[in-house]
């Protein structure tokens, strides 16, 4: 892969070096090679959802989803959730208000499995929440919570409006 290729993650094109190939991982290119480290990596086998990311909208495990993949298309991680000003998404708002994380590290994955869902369905059912976050495994027993931090959030979405 060439130098010159690109990546772009949470609006911003990526120069990719050369020792990056279309077989790389994107979790490896996102952590190692752009710093963006809020990509957690879990097990490394798409069981976990701890390195949940957006690609053009919809919900990818970036730890076996290769360059190749994703070329062309627009990848958004936690670090692009926040408004270019810095102001939290009302997701990010809504897990603070509702404690909704105790140890935090399968968070990055589930904010962007909530973000993937209110995006296609402004008024999910709890129900609807839950299985969009199936693939997402929390292990602090914060479930309820976070359940309710997404209803919140969609809320404040529809508010907004």
């Amino acid at each position: 892969m060439s130098g010159s290729n690109t990546l772009t993650v949470n609006g911003k094109a990526f120069s990719l070096p050369d020792h990056v190939t279309p077989d790389t991982p994107l979790l490896d290119i996102l952590r190692n090679t752009l710093g963006l480290t809020g990509t957690r990596f879990g097990c490394g086998l798409e069981q976990c959802g701890a390195c949940m990311v957006l690609v053009d909208g919809q919900p990818v495990q970036a730890c076996n989803a290769a360059l190749d993949s994703v070329a062309g298309k627009a990848v958004t991680t936690i670090e692009g959730l926040a408004g270019p000003d810095g102001k939290l998404h009302p997701l990010q708002q809504a897990f603070l208000d509702e404690q909704a994380g105790q140890c935090g590290y399968c968070l990055s994955g589930i904010l962007m499995a909530a973000k993937a869902l209110l995006d296609r369905n402004p008024a999910p059912s709890r129900t609807e929440i839950a299985a969009a976050l199936d693939a997402n495994l929390c292990r602090c027993g914060s479930h309820i919570r976070i359940l309710k931090a997404v209803e919140r959030a969609a809320a404040t979405l529809r508010a907004e409006g």
